[in-house]
């Protein structure tokens, strides 16, 4: 049975065919409209053109928001036009395919956990490590949404009570610590106050991408910041083992990329934070398989399985 999965982002609306081993067989993409009826007419003009060419029997939609514990309604996406919108059901009436809704990063962790490096896990954990940090936790292969469909914020644990502001509205979430706007933050926190020197100080706003490229070059203050964000990535896995237990946990997002530089030291952190240690078995800390397809898999595997449960129940 082929699938569609659609992420829907802030710039770009990804449309992919994908097969039963989450293989992507053909992709189609739009820019993403500023309105909720343009949004939806360029999603269906997307499946429609993947469509017409496989025989696909569902959709799903994997968006950056919050969405209802049905999976029906998009309750509020920052990024998006949609608020409190039945996208699953007026999409569903204008392709006349079944359609699912998914969380982003549940749909990358839905990924991982059926093909990718978490395959098979019973206890998975994603953590999504880009602008923001994005979680997933997927329990016997069902994701975990908690009693309203938003849950894991994992991203928003405060780590550092009285920390840098998130906007969330706290202050010391994890991702102010790690993540790439956090490693930029660093950087720039470390070259004002150690006057040490660095390549980066020819850059007027530097980014998470170009303290990596540094850090990768030897520049000691972008090895710093690097060495900070490998401290709090390990901090927060110990809070996550704590409470999860997972028996995997998988590094994704745009800054799993340099993972080379900072995902050991991480480890060691994680293993000397997390309570008991030395004397509990430790989750396998991963990189992941798949970067940007991540979620169009995810979902497209999640609409798969919404079909086949129907089917089931009607047999």
């Amino acid at each position: 049975m082929l699938t569609i999965g659609v992420d829907v982002g802030g710039t770009c609306v990804r449309a992919s065919v994908v097969d039963p081993h989450g293989e992507i067989l053909q992709t189609h993409r739009v820019a993403t409209p500023g309105t909720g009826p343009e949004l939806n007419a360029a999603i269906a003009t997307s499946v429609r053109a993947l469509a017409d060419r496989y025989p696909v029997a569902a959709v799903g939609l994997a968006v950056a928001g919050f969405v209802s514990e049905d999976r029906r309604v998009v309750r509020f996406a920052p990024h998006l036009a949609w608020r409190h919108v039945a996208v699953a059901d007026e999409l569903a009436a204008r392709l006349g395919l079944p359609v699912v809704l998914e969380h982003d990063a549940n749909a990358a962790g839905v990924a991982e956990q059926r093909f990718g490096a978490a395959a098979g896990a019973k206890v998975a954990a994603l953590v999504a490590i880009g602008t923001g940090i994005g979680g997933a936790l997927v329990i016997d292969g069902e994701v975990f949404r908690g009693a309203h469909g938003v849950a894991p914020e994992l991203g928003h644990l405060r780590l550092v009570p009285d920390g840098r502001p998130c906007a969330c509205g706290k202050k010391g979430c994890w991702e102010r610590y790690c993540s790439g706007t956090a490693l930029a933050a660093t950087a720039v926190e470390i070259m004002r106050t150690s006057g040490e020197p660095s390549t980066l100080a020819a850059l007027p706003e530097p980014t998470g991408v170009d303290v990596a490229e540094a850090a990768a070059a030897g520049d000691p203050v972008a090895r710093r910041a690097m060495a900070e964000l490998a401290r709090w990535l390990g901090e927060g896995l110990a809070l996550v083992a704590d409470v999860y237990d997972p028996e995997v946990v998988v590094i994704g997002g745009g800054v799993s990329g340099s993972a080379h530089l900072f995902l050991d030291a991480a480890i060691k952190h994680y293993a000397a934070a997390v309570t008991g240690a030395g004397h509990r078995p430790l989750a396998r800390v991963s990189v992941a398989r798949y970067g940007d397809p991540a979620a169009v898999i995810g979902a497209a595997t999640l609409a798969r399985e919404h079909v086949l449960a129907i089917s089931t129940a009607r047999s």
